[in-house]
């Protein structure tokens, strides 16, 4: 794989741009939808130097002013804790900065048009190079090649920010062109849901090119999380360390897929291209990769980020309605944790608001040490019932929406208001289900957010404020289950 970084897990970010981009405005935004540091280079300078920047250029000259902010470019990737850095206009026209970007950050193009910079700083700005309008004109067409040849993505604010930190394209028709997508010019396998290969197969294939060195069938939905199938996968698997793996399909097909690339040959890149609802919103984002075991549903898994995840919202066109239905109750989910009705938006707006929130929760928290917990509510109890089925029926989404049913009606017992249990009632309608009762509890006890030999639960205080790691009363959460459950 080429060595350009595809998203900020474990790298800086930092904002290029010409002067007036608004770099700073969107670095301070961005950091704090991260949870990340800000630092804004052109203010370290002056802190440095005790000396607004104007008087730096006039007092000591412009190559003095580009040797204090190469210095603190280079302080401020040197930090340990990732960050958030604001670079200045001219930041790039180092040759020794440009590599340190390249080896440490992920470098976000921040775009304006000449003339928006100059409407933002010229006329009477102190800025020493934003003087004069030609001059300015010239230097803008004199560095634009330079920020596009170092830019590894190109914003415009800060929720395309937020999902290029996160290696996320959302695009209608982007599949179409993901050969351009994939990191490198690395060999690629393609590995895909039996029924949407029907669909979908020949496109991909085409845009892979010759890169494309083999295609390997799942069979669609819970049944491909089975040992079996993910064993037969790495059996099948011809790949070298710096081939790349694409996983096409719903969520269950992502989940192998990037399982089987977290543990082949210790660990291959890998691009997850979601084609169903939940695929989009949910399960293809922030690097979360399982199969189930016997005994429950994601019991085997890694964390291994995908390089990119490429989500295109006109796949969903030809998704059949139950699809459809399964898909919306991660959304109302997602959309109670935020604080956002997105169950009410059109499609790709949708779609990109569950990205967008799921990506930054992931990119605070990558392997669930504390907030990212909270993207389990409903879910012990989804999980439960999914396992009480034997993995048939109910199918994931009948069993979020009655996980959240619970979930919801034992935080209305805590003081939330019940116009939201009412919510899922009407947008999800959740019907009890016939499962194996015992079973559904046992595998409730050995869910993956058990502590200390207890469940803990996710439930919501208010619309958007979810608190995590709650203990429940083992009468509480039997009952609590077993209302989820029909007689027969």
């Amino acid at each position: 794989m080429d060595a350009r970084p595809t998203h900020a897990l474990d790298r800086h970010i930092a904002l290029s741009g010409f002067m007036g981009a608004g770099k700073t405005t969107l670095g301070c935004e961005l950091a704090g939808a991260l949870g990340r540091p800000f630092v804004d280079v052109d203010s370290e300078i002056e802190q440095i130097a005790q000396a607004p920047i104007a008087e730096i250029f006039q007092a000591r000259g412009e190559s003095e002013f580009r040797r204090l902010e190469e210095r603190c470019v280079r302080d401020a990737l040197g930090r340990f804790e990732r960050a958030v850095i604001a670079l200045g206009g001219g930041a790039l026209t180092s040759e020794a900065t440009r590599l340190l970007l390249r080896e440490r950050a992920l470098t976000l193009l921040v775009e304006v048009d000449v003339d928006e910079a100059w409407r933002r700083v010229g006329s009477g700005s102190e800025r020493p190079l934003a003087r004069d309008e030609e001059s300015f004109r010239a230097l803008y067409e004199e560095r634009l090649p330079l920020y596009e040849s170092c830019a590894d993505a190109t914003v415009e604010d800060v929720e395309g920010a937020v999902l290029a930190a996160g290696g996320v394209v959302v695009a209608p028709g982007v599949i179409e062109r993901l050969g351009a997508l994939i990191p490198g010019d690395a060999q690629v396998a393609l590995v895909v849901d039996r029924n949407v290969a029907a669909i979908y197969g020949e496109t991909v294939v085409k845009a892979l090119g010759s890169r494309l060195i083999g295609v390997h069938e799942l069979p669609p939905g819970e049944e491909a999380k089975s040992f079996a199938v993910y064993q037969r996968l790495l059996e099948e698997l011809k790949l070298e360390r710096g081939d790349v793996l694409v996983g096409l399909g719903g969520g269950c097909t992502t989940d192998v897929a990037g399982f089987a690339a977290a543990t082949y040959l210790r660990g291959i890149a890998w691009v997850a291209v979601p084609t169903s609802l939940v695929g989009q919103t949910d399960a293809a984002i922030g690097g979360k990769t399982a199969i189930d075991l016997k005994s429950g549903k994601n019991l085997a898994g890694a964390f291994h980020w995908p390089a990119r995840t490429v989500i295109d919202p006109n796949v969903l066109e030809t998704l059949p309605v139950e699809q459809r239905r399964e898909g919306m109750a991660e959304i109302v989910k997602t959309g109670l944790l935020a604080g956002r009705e997105l169950w009410e938006l059109p499609g790709e707006e949708l779609v990109r608001g569950c990205a967008l929130y799921k990506v930054g929760v992931c990119l605070r928290d990558p392997r669930e040490r504390g907030e990212r917990a909270v993207l389990n509510l409903g879910h012990t109890f989804a999980h439960a019932l999914e396992a009480g089925g034997d993995f048939g029926r109910p199918t994931h989404g009948e069993a979020v929406a009655l996980g959240l049913l619970a979930a919801l009606r034992l935080s209305v017992e805590r003081g939330l208001d019940p116009k939201w249990v009412r919510v899922v009632e009407e947008v999800l309608s959740p019907r009890p289900v016939f499962v194996e009762r015992e079973r559904a509890w046992k595998a409730l006890n050995r869910d993956k957010k058990v502590a200390a030999g207890s469940p803990k639960f996710v439930l919501l205080d208010a619309f958007g404020k979810p608190v995590r790691g709650i203990s429940l009363a083992k009468d509480e959460a039997r009952a609590a289950l077993d209302a989820l459950i029909a007689d027969s």
